[in-house]
């Protein structure tokens, strides 16, 4: 069963990711005030990016995946910006460093 992966920008200027299988129906919820219990605070959500898998536990995993990236690198994700984007995922520690 298809699923997808979501991004959405709610009013707050803050990002929501979320998984589903039916996109349409998901978005009509969050904007209605029965999604989550976030977009109910901050409504209305704007869709900025989505990813589609031919099977909803691949878009699960991808969505608790995005759900640890900071606003940068969604924002970066979003905007298509693939090298800002692998700038961001790099190991900035003093030991990384050290090791090179």
């Amino acid at each position: 069963m298809k699923g997808y992966m979501y991004i959405l920008k709610c009013s707050n200027g803050q990002f929501y990711t979320g998984s589903t299988k039916d996109l349409e129906k998901r978005l009509s919820e969050h904007n209605s005030g029965n999604g989550a219990n976030f977009t109910k605070k901050h409504a209305p959500c704007k869709l900025v990016y989505f990813e589609e898998y031919d099977r909803i536990d691949y878009a699960f995993y991808r969505e608790k995946q995005i759900q640890r990236w900071g606003h940068k690198k969604k924002q970066a994700l979003i905007n298509k910006e693939i090298d800002y984007l692998h700038e961001l995922a790099k190991c900035k520690n003093e030991s990384n460093y050290k090791n090179r």
